[in-house]
This record gives structure tokens, sequence and C-alpha cells, in this order.
């Protein structure tokens, strides 16, 4: 068995074309994501898959490449060709615009993944306004008794249904984007057809629970930054500086 983790780098992205090679601090995003996920303990292998060889030339001195199809339909269907994992294997899909990732959270993801039978892992911090708890573009996550994903929503929930929703209460949390997987059910999973929850809250992960996945849920307490505009590149640089004291 091996814990294989893959950053997903797309040229193309539609907000902010070329996004991966935008200089942080004077180097590619990309570098600082593959830097902080080769810090994982638990990696056996780090693959960026691309479409670009402009990408592929950046990276292909610190880690593995492997060039996927432009016209694949999403970075879960990146992830699973570049890994070509066997059945017993976990793969870590990482996004590539999360130079802050932590990989003490990409080790826990794995371990997890080690010790129980589920079939997909993934994390959530807590919601901490009334206006994250209410935007559609923050995705929020229900649980289990034993941290197991119930539901996924864009809507607010659980619902509070008499009055505000109390923040405190700890039911309240903010979905984030890194998932792991077992290597037969992202097969699987990539072979299966989005179903009609998924189309209707746009959330691919609402097709691994339709299909009977069990995915475990990592609470961690860093909202995590990612540069999904060219306005975001200020933002984590300042954060990059505070944090290795530059």
């Amino acid at each position: 068995m091996a814990v294989i983790g893959v950053i997903p780098s797309r040229w193309g992205s539609s907000r902010f074309p070329g996004k991966p090679l935008v200089k942080i601090l004077g180097k590619p995003l990309i570098l600082w994501v593959v830097e902080a996920v080769k810090q994982a303990k638990r990696l056996d292998r780090v693959i960026v898959a691309t479409d670009d060889e402009r990408i592929a030339q950046v990276v292909r001195d610190t880690c593995e490449v492997v060039m996927t199809a432009s016209d694949l339909p999403s970075g879960t269907d990146r992830v699973a060709v570049a890994a070509g994992a066997s059945s017993g294997d976990i793969v870590i899909n990482i996004q590539g615009d999360e130079p802050l990732i932590d990989p003490a959270l990409i080790d826990a993801l794995a371990e997890r993944m080690l010790r129980t039978g589920e079939e997909m892992a993934t994390a959530a911090c807590p919601i901490r306004s009334l206006e994250m708890l209410e935007a559609r573009t923050v995705v929020k996550v229900v649980m289990r008794e034993d941290d197991s994903a119930l539901y996924f929503s864009r809507l607010p929930i659980p619902c509070h249904r008499d009055g505000e929703p109390n923040l405190a209460s700890g039911l309240y949390w903010r979905h984030l984007g890194v998932y792991a997987y077992r290597g037969d059910f992202l097969a699987r999973l990539i072979t299966t057809s989005p179903c009609l929850l998924e189309k209707t809250e746009s959330l691919e992960q609402l097709r691994a629970l339709w299909i009977g996945g069990r995915i475990g849920v990592i609470r961690c307490y860093d909202d995590g930054v990612g540069v999904d505009t060219p306005a975001d590149v200020a933002t984590v640089e300042a954060l990059l500086k505070k944090s290795q004291h530059l």
C-alpha cells in the first residue's frame, strides 16, 4: 500500500489563467505548494498532475510530474489518472493554490485512512461568523458522532429553526477542499455519473455519499488561505512572511 499525494495544476483557470506560475515572494505558487506538501511524513510519493508543459518544467526538479489531458472533466479525474493507484493505495488530492497547506493535516488524513475502513477523508474548520455561514461560496458539513460526514451543503446547515444559530455550539463547520481516497473507491467515483444532489449543490463529494461512501472528517482550526484571484497574492505573501519570519 502506498500513500500518494497528488497536486492537480491547470494553466487555464477561468478566474486566473496561469495561476500556478504567478510569483509569490519571487517564487512560483506551485513550488510553494510542492515544498509544503513534501514536508508531510506519511506520503510515499508526491506528484504534480498538469496539462501544461510550462508548469511541468518548473516542478520537475522537485517532484514527479504526470502530464494529463486538458479536457478531463474535473480535478478529481486528473488526480486519479496521475496516481494510477491500485485498490489498496491511498490517494490524497491537494489543492495547487494553497501554499500555506499544513503538512500535519495531510498526515492526519493519511493516518485516518490507514486506521479506518472509510472510503474517503476530508477536513473542516469551525464557522466563526454569520456571514460565513450564510455565504453560498462556503461549503458546510454536518457530521456523525464518529466525525464522518452526514451531508455537505452550500446553505447553512444544520438549520436553527428558532432564532439565530449558535456558532459556539460546535455544530457549524466549514468544509476544506482536501480529500483522501482509497484507490478502488476513487476509480469507482470517477466512473459514476453525477447524481442529482451533486448537480443541484455543485458539490462532487455528494456523489461519494450518494453511492454509499463513508467520508471521515478531520477537524482542524486553520481556515487555510488559497490564491483564487490576483487580489489574493498580497494577502498570501503577507501570511507567508509572517509564518516564515521573512
